[in-house]
């Protein structure tokens, strides 16, 4: 006790080792090359998001383990995929590697592939009591984040590829942001996976994910999603490179916490209780995403304000998708005040997080299908 003691008390660095400063500098490293490269096309605003990005890299890195080979491995197969273009996207349908594997599309495609097969694999091994098929569902769902961020990445490299006047980050559709959404949605269940030592919960989990590649997969082949376009006026903004990663952080925790939550209800109805972690265990998951998806929506939604005020000249219009973001602010921040000060616990809550993730659905794509304003070139 008093050895756990005085490692809590210890100074960040102290605690730190020499993997840990090694990972640090592979990122800095990384970062001082992109600097280099890419200093003459940037802005002091865009520089400042490249630092700040290393930052938080390297301080993700310090806080979750897994991170330091994650990101590194993402960035290698994305580089080696890039690295096969040869400056030529036609490349992307003739050369092996990038047909088949490495080409943003195809990456993706494995994405939506593994992601369906980690579903299955989790299920499988809920029903089957099997450790072993869930240790499977959990690295099928680790392959599928990589194959994510690499497609994500390389995505980023063909769009500049098609002109310098087109390059962009790779969140400005709805195709986009669905992927950004099932990569964050996974790698936060990952985390708190290993830190509840809980995959049984990946099982409800990957079904919002499954979904998500659903929609992935339909938007594809239907609307031709994946073919890359150049940005409308209203996003060629650097406000749009922190806006949109920060909101679907809060996305994903949101859909995260919806699913535990149904999982809590089924432990509380006595449904798969022997095979699912404890109601008490559950709740406290969901509570703990909610709290991150509710502090990246906050800023996100400040960001989203200093946005409108640069692009349209008012920090807020009441346009749907404003009050709706507002609305599913107000919802989380109503299901914290109740869980802390009013001590609420169980069933109602879940239940609370259930319809939420209704609500925050409709604001994400609802509003666009339904509803007009200012945000409606991001319609269906």
């Amino acid at each position: 006790m008093e050895l756990a003691q005085s490692f809590v008390e210890q100074p960040l660095y102290k605690r730190l080792k020499p993997s840990d400063w090694l990972y640090a500098v592979l990122v800095l490293v990384a970062a001082g090359q992109a600097w280099r490269l890419y200093n003459p096309f940037m802005d002091g605003y865009e520089q400042a998001i490249l630092a700040g990005s290393a930052i938080g890299l390297v301080a993700l890195g310090w806080f979750w383990k897994s991170w330091r080979w994650f990101f590194p491995l993402s960035a290698g197969v994305a580089l080696l995929g890039i690295s096969l273009y040869h400056g030529q996207l036609a490349r992307a349908q003739t050369a092996f590697w990038l047909k088949f594997l490495l080409s943003s599309q195809s990456a993706i495609m494995w994405m939506c592939t593994l992601f369906f097969l980690a579903t299955l694999v989790y299920w499988a091994g809920l029903l089957t009591r099997s450790a072993m098929l869930s240790r499977m569902g959990s690295g099928l769902t680790w392959a599928a984040a990589v194959m994510g961020a690499a497609g994500l990445f390389v995505r980023w490299y063909e769009s500049y590829l098609i002109g310098s006047d087109v390059g962009h980050i790779p969140v400005s559709n709805l195709y986009e942001v669905f992927i950004l959404f099932t990569l964050i949605t996974a790698l936060m269940y990952l985390y708190y996976e290993a830190r509840f030592a809980t995959r049984q919960a990946g099982a409800f989990v990957l079904l919002v994910i499954s979904a998500a590649v659903g929609f992935i997969l339909w938007y594809s082949f239907d609307r031709q999603a994946h073919e890359i376009q150049p940005l409308i006026p209203a996003l060629q903004s650097w406000w749009m490179k922190i806006h949109v990663p920060a909101n679907f952080v809060g996305y994903g925790a949101f859909a995260m916490s919806a699913m535990l939550g149904v999982a809590e209800l089924l432990v509380l109805k006595g449904v798969l209780k022997d095979r699912l972690p404890s109601a008490e265990v559950l709740d406290e998951m969901m509570y703990k995403a909610i709290s991150i998806g509710f502090l990246f929506f906050t800023i996100a939604t400040i960001l989203g304000a200093m946005w409108a005020a640069d692009a349209w000249g008012g920090y807020w219009s009441w346009d749907p998708k404003e009050t709706w973001a507002l609305i599913v602010w107000l919802n989380y921040a109503a299901w914290l005040h109740i869980r802390l000060v009013k001590g609420w616990r169980g069933e109602p809550l879940a239940w609370w997080a259930v319809i939420g993730l209704l609500v925050t659905t409709f604001a994400f794509l609802g509003v666009n299908m339904y509803l007009t304003g200012l945000h409606s070139y991001g319609g269906l």
